[in-house]
């Protein structure tokens, strides 16, 4: 039997979509624009690449990133139907292992890379609240479910 799920999980995984859809898209075809803003203009132009060569693998690579993000966000869209509320939970624990992955990742690795030393704290910030808002929707359906 299927059990009734939250409407919380509906709320988050809808909210996760949308970020994640809008930044797919805006990496696919703004990319430059999107990096100028979060980066600056300095280091944006570094890491664009100094050849015509490396900036077109920069630029299919980045494109596909995008991709893989709006993909990532269809994904979000049509999990926030299911209503069972053991999946749910399952669910919520594999996103905040991967937000804590990530920000492990920027942890150990992208705060060595001189150009992105700066921005590394403010994405990090960025992954635990992300992986904070599945750790309350844990904690509310656990309250849910022994109240």
């Amino acid at each position: 039997m299927e059990s009734p799920g939250s409407s919380g999980f509906f709320i988050i995984c809808i909210l996760h979509s949308v970020i994640a859809i809008t930044c797919g898209t805006l990496i696919m075809f703004y990319l430059k624009e999107i990096s100028v803003l979060g980066h600056g203009i300095e280091t944006t132009g570094k890491i664009m690449g100094s050849t015509p060569h490396d900036q077109l693998l920069i630029q299919i690579s980045d494109s596909f990133a995008g991709l893989l993000l709006f993909a990532v966000g269809l994904l979000l869209f049509m999990v926030a139907f299911v209503k069972d509320r053991e999946f749910q939970s399952f669910f919520a624990k594999g996103c905040i292992l991967i937000h804590v992955t990530v920000a492990l990742w920027r942890v150990y690795f992208e705060r060595r890379l001189e150009d992105l030393a700066y921005d590394w704290p403010r994405q990090l910030v960025g992954d635990f609240v992300l992986a904070l808002s599945w750790v309350f929707f844990l904690v509310y359906s656990w309250r849910e479910k022994y109240d």
